[in-house]
């Protein structure tokens, strides 16, 4: 009996996670610091101060959407999110298509940051020491430590990537306080909110940025075999996420535009988008802050590839589980409970595509960031929309005691507010590439090519592989304790079979500043 329980393989680490550390996990992955101090001065001069309320909309949009989504979560167990649950509401063809472009969307999303973590490496190397530090090597010594953050436990991550939250949130923290503790520029104002300000021509390019910006939210679904109580803590760390990330998006950038004042703020942006950030943390808390958020944007960028890198590693380790990848990438190490072959093969991916572009002479962040990252980017956004019109037709099909505001109300006002996102995204791509008509039309044409691509798999599998097909995104053995829900039955699949278990950021900006804005003085005695 003794023999037997030795040679079952090692299941990754149940009963770990608590809400808040799945909530470092989704937080960190969308990298406040980077997104603000990078991203934010771009929606500013494009939106006028009328950008907060970008980012607060946005934040209800997905908001209204974890509603569907979180109570999908205590009906579909696997391992898979995403794709499970389009595979139950859709259908095992969508299914699939989604699994795969889940796999890009996800490794666009992390590989994408390490042209990220090269370029902005170097910009702070240059700002704080004045060294010429080249990108590549930076970029692989990442690829080498995140590969070894994912290789340990999933508690272990955990930690590292609660201190690093901590850090860039609380930088931010530092600047509001020294901005509001002095009054602003011209006294303080709720100008930002009021409709005139809102309602404006480039506030459809501000949602396009406060979408991209919450990227990474929905994977809370993903630590479902290593969370604590999954039905409380999954939907409870998920609003966490989007709660926190609208609200603080919001209220930051209103802070920085109280630094400038109203009417010198989109100038001081346009002169200097990169340094915006660093020129109010300089004037209104010191230069030493903004040395320090130098150094917090470096590591901002690493706790976004290692909360991407451990998703990551959860799909292959699913998928491979469901038959659907080689088997060798659901092996689970005997000491960290941590899916380490996926770690690695995904590891060894991401050095292929950095190192191709280093080859090709590629800037690491005009390329190899924004042309990898925005497919990552819309590939994750198409995979919200599905989600929420698959807990439509799922709820529509099996009985369930959930509410309508729930199962119908929510994601139907949630699939409507994404399918605009995604427009708004597609239609100002220009605005987070800068690269040519023809780069862009490929990068908006990759989601839909691999969804193509991914049905066609699955019609694939069907006929050469139907027992895989048959028991595809099916529901594991209940949870001790859990309540049993019904597993519907899905066109084209048996979902009855028992199958055994089975996972900003956004396109941030970081270029420190060549010159520093100044904003107006608080007032001449400060």
């Amino acid at each position: 009996m003794s023999s037997s329980t030795s040679d079952k393989p090692p299941g990754l680490r149940t009963g770990t996670l608590g809400t808040a550390d799945i909530s470092f996990f989704v937080v960190s992955a969308a990298a406040p610091l980077t997104v603000m101090a990078g991203v934010a001065p771009i929606a500013l001069v494009l939106g006028g101060i009328g950008a907060p309320a970008g980012y607060f909309l946005a934040g209800i949009t997905l908001a209204i959407f974890a509603v569907g989504f979180t109570t999908m979560s205590r009906h579909v167990r696997s391992g898979g999110a995403f794709y499970a649950y389009i595979a139950r509401g859709l259908g095992t063809p969508l299914g699939i298509a989604a699994a795969l472009v889940a796999m890009v969307g996800y490794n666009g999303m992390e590989i994408g940051v390490y042209g990220l973590l090269g370029s902005a490496t170097s910009d702070t190397a240059g700002a704080l020491w004045g060294a010429d530090l080249p990108w590549l090597p930076v970029a692989l010594a990442g690829l080498i430590l995140i590969w070894y953050g994912g290789h340990r436990s999933i508690d272990f991550g955990a930690k590292v990537l609660g201190v690093l939250l901590v850090a860039e949130t609380g930088i931010l923290v530092l600047l509001a306080g020294g901005v509001l503790l002095k009054g602003g520029a011209d006294g303080l104002s709720l100008a930002s909110f009021a409709p005139g300000n809102v309602l404006v021509p480039g506030t459809a390019a501000v949602l396009a940025f406060a979408f991209s910006a919450f990227t990474g939210f929905e994977s809370t679904v993903i630590y479902r075999r290593e969370a604590r109580d999954p039905a409380r803590t999954i939907p409870r760390a998920t609003y966490i996420a989007v709660g926190f990330l609208g609200l603080f998006y919001a209220f930051v950038v209103w802070t920085v535009i109280q630094a400038f004042g109203d009417d010198k703020v989109v100038a001081a942006a346009a002169g200097d988008t990169g340094g915006l950030f660093f020129a109010a943390i300089t004037t209104y808390v010191g230069s030493w802050a903004a040395d320090l958020m130098h150094v917090f944007i470096v590591t901002s960028v690493l706790a976004s590839l290692l909360a991407f890198h451990n998703a990551i590693n959860r799909y292959a380790l699913a998928l491979a589980e469901e038959g659907v990848l080689p088997a060798a990438l659901g092996r689970i190490h005997p000491r960290h409970r941590s899916p380490y072959v996926a770690g690695l093969a995904q590891t060894l991916l991401g050095a292929a595509v950095v190192l191709g572009f280093a080859a090709a002479g590629a800037d690491p962040y005009t390329q190899l960031l924004l042309w990898v990252n925005t497919p990552g980017m819309l590939g994750l956004m198409a995979l919200m929309l599905l989600a929420a019109l698959a807990v439509i037709r799922y709820f529509r099909r099996v009985p369930h005691r959930e509410g309508a505001l729930r199962t119908l109300v929510a994601p139907v006002t949630a699939a409507l507010l994404l399918a605009v996102a995604i427009w708004l995204v597609a239609s100002k791509v220009a605005l987070f590439t800068g690269a040519s008509p023809t780069v862009n039309t490929v990068l908006v044409a990759v989601v839909p090519a691999v969804l193509v691509l991914g049905l066609l798999l699955a019609y694939r599998l069907r006929r050469t592989r139907p027992e895989v097909y048959a028991r595809f995104a099916a529901e594991p053995p209940a949870e001790p304790n859990a309540e049993p829900h019904p597993a519907p039955h899905t066109e084209g699949a048996d979902t009855s079979c028992p199958q055994p278990p089975t996972s900003s950021s956004s396109t941030p900006a970081s270029v420190p500043p060549s010159r520093a804005a100044t904003p107006s003085s608080p007032s001449a005695t400060d």
